[in-house]
């Protein structure tokens, strides 16, 4: 059984049983593609969140082991973040039925930024291989893997000016900004050479 718990296998399929419930619901007629634009959106915005997690739990908290496992299973989470926003992203794009429609509110800020945040998983989401790391070596992918920051500040920008509800934002995304600044400041305090007087 526990080894079963620890397969990739086990995790990806706990990673894809919302989206299979999603498109099975959409596919039979239960909900439409507008109406499931929220839960692919919040569904992606919190796999991305919890991707975020893994590295300052572990930081914080190193002999927790399920903090620890967790981490082994990152990108995972971060892959599966970037498919439900592929589902939202198609969502979306059904529910305007053509180009002009997406065209004409494009330059929206809560419309735009969830756009650039959609092309920063891309690249994120190729490179979260092992092939990747060796390709670019390890300096040059965790550089480009930073970019998820980014994606961050965007995803809440968009989630923000798309429903005017500040309450669900800070909800998701301050304990985040929270465990990353403790990530820091205890990586700063070990990595400070010592003053000796």
């Amino acid at each position: 059984m526990m080894a079963l718990l620890r397969s990739p296998y086990f995790t990806w399929c706990l990673l894809a049983l919302p989206s299979i419930l999603l498109m099975r619901a959409y596919f039979a007629g239960d909900l439409t593609a507008e109406e499931l634009l929220h839960p692919t959106g919040e569904f992606s915005a919190r796999a991305m969140i919890l991707a975020m997690f893994c590295t300052p739990l572990a930081v914080l908290w190193p002999r927790v082991k399920v903090f620890k496992s967790l981490l082994k299973r990152r990108r995972y989470i971060g892959v599966a973040a970037f498919g439900y926003a592929a589902l939202h992203t198609g969502f979306y794009l059904i529910k305007k039925g053509n180009l002009a429609a997406v065209l004409a509110e494009a330059l929206e800020l809560s419309i735009w930024t969830g756009w650039v945040a959609f092309l920063i998983f891309v690249p994120l989401a190729i490179t979260s291989n092992d092939r990747s790391v060796k390709a670019l070596g390890p300096r040059r992918w965790k550089a480009l893997q930073r970019w998820v920051y980014l994606a961050a500040v965007l995803t809440a920008a968009h989630w923000l000016f798309l429903e005017y509800a500040i309450g669900p934002v800070l909800v998701h995304f301050v304990p985040l900004a929270l465990l990353e600044v403790a990530r820091i400041f205890k990586q700063r305090r070990v990595s400070a050479p010592a003053i000796v007087t």
